[in-house]
């Protein structure tokens, strides 16, 4: 049966993860099912009701709401008291310091002032053996740096006043209504309604060839509920996606919705797939759209189109529960993006039965024409799986890493794999022959060396893709495209995949592997089918091209490109 998706039963995924990559962690959420419409579910266990400005969580009675409130009162009160407290000693301790008095003194003065005070109100025995009065005296007669008392009662009152007014504005509006259920009801993914960061670029000096483009693409929003979409909008696709809630730059987790897993087949065993997984399955092994040169140019305008075909396309995560083996979370940098089994990349071990000894998180990927194992997408190595990442380059006796991410961007994306000069990981002497900076990307030659045998390895450093979102500029990661494929016609016969990692080795490294295999065929075909890559991609790593903003990017990359090769064989 044919089925339309709606957004709000779309997959919203990031990277963007994957994801959006410069702005602070952002939650994507998509409406639970019980909160579909039609669904059979009573209003009352589709979302929780807001009586009087306090949230009625279900399950919970009313003395547990009450109590929660005291017990949460009664925190925040110490809290404010702790920073009243700290903030009258700091202030009494400065003020002593300037009249002449030694730090450890000051703050005995400042503790016998605040000690005075507190037994105006609540009678208490002496401390420190000394009458407060005496310092207080001293306190009053002293007026040179007097300004500094003044300034800290003013602190201390400003303190009491904020605390009031935020205690009683909380019980007010109910201390669960800032919990995560109404965020998780309100929320929406943020990357669907704002701008792609990307804009269009000129190829050559003649401007007016891409004058017919529009420099900033709109990405359209879809309405809950609506349900049609336009008569130029891709034809209709036959499956739900799966929901990713991913938390962008959180090294610890991403949440994902399995309700869609995408391959259910333990590793090494057959196992059946639900309707649903065949269907995705079918899906991604037939999807095509051809485009020709003028299609192309017209599709990379059509950005509802384009989303439309992004979010009924399946992603093909794997469900965590297939990798349910003991200590396996310290391989992994975000503990659902997983590789897929069937193509997962399987390092050799002296005990094969120790499967954490032989996985590591990476996947073979098909090039162009089918060529069998022409990348590898992998993770950013961790600090536990950079030996394992050396493990891989050696075994797979690969001639390039791409890289398309920074060290950190506002948490770590990937650990500093490679040394300054010479380092050594599991028996293999990695050393670094020659750095060279480009305007957009760092290349360094090293050369690995393990028993008699020495090979040399280049890693392209791409540092001008932010994460979450895409580049400002097409031509750089085109001309990157175009080195790192000159690299690979110069490599010897007898070299493996190129491997290919950002951070969790599905956004940015989708977009990469994926203009590089549509850019060969444009060239050699003279049309594209980027929904089919995209397939392709996924069926062998799931989720890869993480973000809608992503998808299109890769058209509009696509577009200029084609512009460059017409431009070239014109002159």
């Amino acid at each position: 049966m044919t089925r339309r998706l709606s957004s709000s039963t779309r997959s919203h995924t990031e990277d963007s993860i994957f994801l959006r990559p410069d702005e602070d962690p952002v939650w994507l959420d998509e409406p639970t099912k019980g909160e579909k419409i039609g669904d059979r579910v009573p209003k009352r266990d589709r979302q929780s009701e807001f009586k009087d400005g306090t949230l009625e969580v279900p399950g919970l009675h009313e003395e547990e709401v009450l109590l929660r409130k005291v017990y949460l009162t009664v925190v925040e009160f110490h809290c404010w008291a702790a920073l009243f407290v700290v903030s009258q000693v700091t202030g009494y301790w400065l003020f002593f310091v300037m009249e002449g008095n030694g730090p450890f003194s000051s703050i005995y003065k400042a503790l016998q002032v605040i000690y005075f005070y507190t037994s105006l109100i609540l009678p208490c025995h002496p401390i420190f053996g000394m009458d407060s009065v005496l310092v207080i005296k001293e306190l009053e007669n002293t007026k040179q740096h007097y300004w500094i008392v003044h300034s800290t009662t003013g602190i201390g009152v400003s303190i009491c006043v904020i605390m009031v007014f935020q205690m009683v504005s909380k019980w007010r509006n109910g201390w669960c209504a800032s919990g995560s259920l109404p965020k998780e009801m309100n929320d929406r993914r943020q990357s669907v309604s704002r701008q792609p960061s990307f804009t269009l670029s000129e190829w050559t000096d003649a401007q007016e060839d891409l004058q017919d483009l529009d420099p900033v693409p709109q990405t359209p929003v879809f309405e809950l509920g609506n349900d049609s979409k336009n008569d130029g909008d891709a034809p209709t696709l036959l499956v739900t996606p799966v929901g990713l809630q991913e938390r962008r730059g959180s090294n610890v987790s991403l949440t994902l919705d399995m309700c869609t897993p995408g391959c259910t087949e333990p590793y090494g065993y057959g196992a059946q797939l639900s309707p649903r997984d065949q269907s995705a399955q079918e899906y991604l092994r037939e999807g095509t759209h051809v485009l020709t040169p003028a299609m192309l140019h017209t599709r990379a305008m059509d950005d509802q189109s384009l989303q439309a075909e992004f979010y009924e396309t399946p992603m093909n995560f794997v469900d965590p529960k297939e990798y349910n083996y003991p200590g396996l979370v310290r391989k992994n940098r975000y503990k659902t993006i997983l590789p897929n089994t069937h193509s997962r990349v399987i390092l050799k071990s002296p005990d094969d039965d120790d499967f954490l000894s032989t996985y590591i998180n990476a996947n073979y990927l098909k090039g162009y024409g089918g060529e069998e194992c022409a990348y590898i997408a992998t993770q950013g190595p961790t600090v536990n799986t950079v030996g394992d990442f050396w493990r891989m380059v050696w075994q797979e006796r690969c001639p390039i890493i791409v890289m398309i991410t920074n060290l950190e961007e506002k948490n770590e994306k990937c650990a500093e794999y490679w040394p300054e000069d010479t380092v050594t990981h599991e028996g293999i002497e990695i050393t670094v022959v020659t750095v060279t900076q480009e305007d957009d990307y760092s290349l360094r030659v090293f050369t690995l060396r393990c028993g008699d045998e020495e090979r040399s390895l280049q890693q392209y450093w791409y540092t001008s893709w932010p994460d979450q979102k895409t580049p400002d500029k097409a031509p750089p990661l085109l001309e990157l495209v175009q080195e790192v494929e000159r690299a690979r016609e110069e490599a010897l016969p007898s070299s493996g995949p190129i491997i290919v990692h950002c951070s969790a080795g599905i956004g940015r490294t989708g977009c990469f592997i994926a203009t590089s295999i549509l850019c060969r065929q444009l060239r050699t075909e003279g049309v594209v089918d980027i929904l089919r890559t995209t397939c392709q991609l996924r069926l062998d790593r799931g989720g890869m091209i993480q973000t809608c903003e992503q998808y299109q990017f890769v058209h509009h990359v696509l577009s200029l490109y084609e512009k460059q090769l017409s431009h070239a064989s014109e002159e």
